[in-house]
């Protein structure tokens, strides 16, 4: 950590398998904590029904995508299922200009990215209640073909083998609940040390409170 104050907003990431409910799970976090942004990605997938460009994605071409990535525009990017998909700089910078936290909603791919770019992000993992359980939200979105289904279990089981590298564990067996738990860990994040030794130097630097904290201490 810089030996300045830390002036950016707070990073989070939320990462899950295709299946997970995380769309609507961030959907309702984000009512709940308005200073909280969610940062748009880009992609080279087509848009799927109802997906609005600028809105679910920014939706590019390819040679534009790796324009990008040589340009060293993206905070992290992937390529998933044949398709790139990134997190702008710009619009990561952009939200925490205007005082706002940013979140990303990122495979595992990208958040260990993130996390060696950006030691103090807080990275949350979804799970599902059970790998069956994730079959049949697959199954019932009616959205994908049998083999594409099996493809996405396949992909499930690598990145949920992947949940250790996260700061926090949420199983959505129950969605208010879960909701609840996801509000609880962006209230809670910006209170640890780290975070507020900037907002109380002052007062642990007066001759009266000769405290000392180490601000890199996890």
């Amino acid at each position: 950590m810089s030996n300045s104050p830390r002036t950016a907003g707070d990073l989070f990431v939320i990462a899950a398998a295709s299946g997970t409910g995380k769309t609507s799970l961030i959907a309702a976090l984000l009512e709940r904590c308005p200073r909280l942004a969610l940062s748009v990605s880009d992609t080279t997938r087509p848009a799927r029904r109802g997906e609005i460009d600028g809105q679910h994605y920014r939706f590019i071409d390819v040679d534009s995508f790796r324009r990008g990535i040589a340009d060293r525009r993206y905070l992290e990017h992937a390529e998933v299922f044949g398709n790139y998909y990134g997190t702008s700089r710009d619009e990561v910078e952009k939200h925490w200009a205007e005082g706002r936290d940013v979140l990303l909603e990122i495979d595992v791919q990208g958040a260990a990215q993130v996390r060696r770019a950006h030691a103090d992000v807080c990275t949350i993992f979804i799970l599902p209640p059970s790998m069956a359980a994730l079959g049949e939200r697959l199954h019932g979105r009616g959205l994908d073909e049998p083999e594409v289904i099996a493809r996405r279990l396949d992909e499930a089981r690598r990145e949920i083998g992947a949940c250790g590298d996260f700061d926090w564990l949420v199983v959505n067996d129950d969605f208010e609940r879960t909701v609840d738990e996801l509000v609880g860990i962006v209230n809670a994040w910006p209170l640890r040390r780290a975070r507020q030794y900037w907002r109380v130097k002052q007062l642990l630097d007066e001759e009266a409170n000769p405290i000392t904290i180490d601000p890199d201490r996890s």
